[in-house]
């Protein structure tokens, strides 16, 4: 087998997916006993940022929660959101900013590099933009690449995509 196999890791979350949870999340708030009244709700800001404002922190979890199971159910994984900070806004209320993960960062992309390296897999990986592309002679050793990510991905949900064999 002298030809070479490659395949691609990538970190993607389908946009579309993304509004249309926070669509019928935002219509569960409006419809929730426990929100009647409150300010609670979640805005998209540059397609990578939402925005959820609530009256407190245990509403604001409640929120998140919401969220969370709508996501879920529209098949987007929880893991690729990054919560920030609780922080005050206005007339009492608090908001915390999620920011939607895409793409592989450089210091995730190397420690994800340095793994197949310390497993000694006879593959090369490469950082091609916001991505990674691993290759190799044997798919067997490819297989073995993508079950070691499986296991240790550094926090991110990573798809496996472009397979060449």
């Amino acid at each position: 087998m002298a030809s070479e196999c490659s395949f691609d890791v990538v970190c993607k979350v389908d946009l579309d997916e993304v509004k249309n949870a926070l669509s019928q999340a935002m219509k569960e708030i409006g419809q929730r006993y426990d929100f009647k009244g409150s300010v609670s709700k979640i805005e998209l800001k540059d397609d990578k940022v939402l925005v959820l404002t609530s009256d407190d922190e245990v509403k604001l979890k409640a929120v998140i929660d919401v969220l969370q199971t709508k996501l879920h159910k529209r098949g987007v994984s929880i893991r690729s959101m990054v919560y920030g900070k609780i922080e005050a806004a206005a007339k009492g209320s608090v908001r915390q900013e999620v920011t939607i993960q895409q793409g592989i960062p450089v210091e995730k992309a190397k420690g994800l590099i340095k793994a197949v390296k310390d497993a000694k897999i006879k593959v090369q990986a490469s950082i091609q933009g916001d991505q990674l592309r691993v290759s190799g002679k044997s798919r067997d050793d490819l297989q073995e690449v993508i079950a070691l990510f499986k296991k240790d991905d550094q926090g991110l949900d990573l798809q496996f995509t472009n397979y060449r064999g």
